[in-house]
């Protein structure tokens, strides 16, 4: 198990946002942390209420969103417009190109969210969205597949041979850990024990294929698994 402290990761404070950068982003580069397999990018962003990022291109790229508190105002070039609210997966495949916005949809409540890129398996491909609503009661105290290939079990699809789990684990609570590859476990809330060492909000952990994984809550905790081939 390779650790990633949430002090570790890069940082950009523009005032209206506040955003924290698991892996190389913008104008953090760190030859050491570029990504992880097919994952990209981990953005912990905060935005304050009323602002956002203005429409902007993206190519060729699987961009995964997900709200924390909050919640966010989503536009694009490909005519969706929604709001995004806690339990929300959102993707977007960018492909040949797409133009899009993120706002904070209040105007004075903070919007907290991660933004998740994911290299794509196959370029060039038509634009595409899909976004879908996972309950709390799905997530409590399991592992519930939120993203994948194949949009299987209802989860969101993805161009990529990934499968990004989401759990709500409260203090002593766990899960049957579901069969991974390459895993990239990423704390979003909260507290929890992996292997015997306590890991917070923003901490991650690496595993190698084959190595034990066990994730049990110290406090109510929200928790990302990837399993990237």
């Amino acid at each position: 198990m390779i650790l990633r402290r949430a002090h570790e990761r890069g940082h950009a404070d523009l005032g209206w946002l506040r955003s924290r950068h698991t892996f190389s982003f913008a104008h953090y580069v760190d030859p050491d942390h570029m990504g992880f397999r097919t994952l990209r990018v981990i953005n912990e962003d905060r935005v304050q209420g009323g602002a956002g990022f203005g429409t902007h291109p993206h190519r060729n790229m699987e961009i995964i969103s997900y709200v924390l508190s909050g919640a966010m105002a989503h536009k694009d070039s490909m005519g969706h417009g929604t709001v995004m609210r806690p339990g929300d997966v959102q993707r977007m495949s960018a492909g040949t190109g797409v133009r899009h916005s993120e706002f904070n949809h209040s105007t004075d409540e903070e919007l907290h969210f991660l933004q998740i890129w994911i290299e794509p398996q196959r370029r060039g491909v038509a634009p595409s969205y899909e976004q879908k609503h996972f309950p709390a009661a799905q997530r409590q105290g399991e592992w519930r597949l939120v993203v994948s290939a194949e949009g299987r079990d209802g989860s969101v699809s993805v161009n990529q041979d990934v499968n990004l789990y989401a759990g709500l684990f409260d203090a002593g609570e766990q899960a049957k850990i579901p069969a991974v590859r390459h895993a990239w476990l990423h704390i979003a809330r909260g507290e929890a024990r992996v292997n015997g060492q306590s890991l917070s909000a923003g901490d991650a952990a690496a595993f190698e294929p084959g190595e034990p994984i066990e994730v049990v809550g110290i406090e109510a905790s929200e928790i990302l698994l990837f399993d990237l081939a």
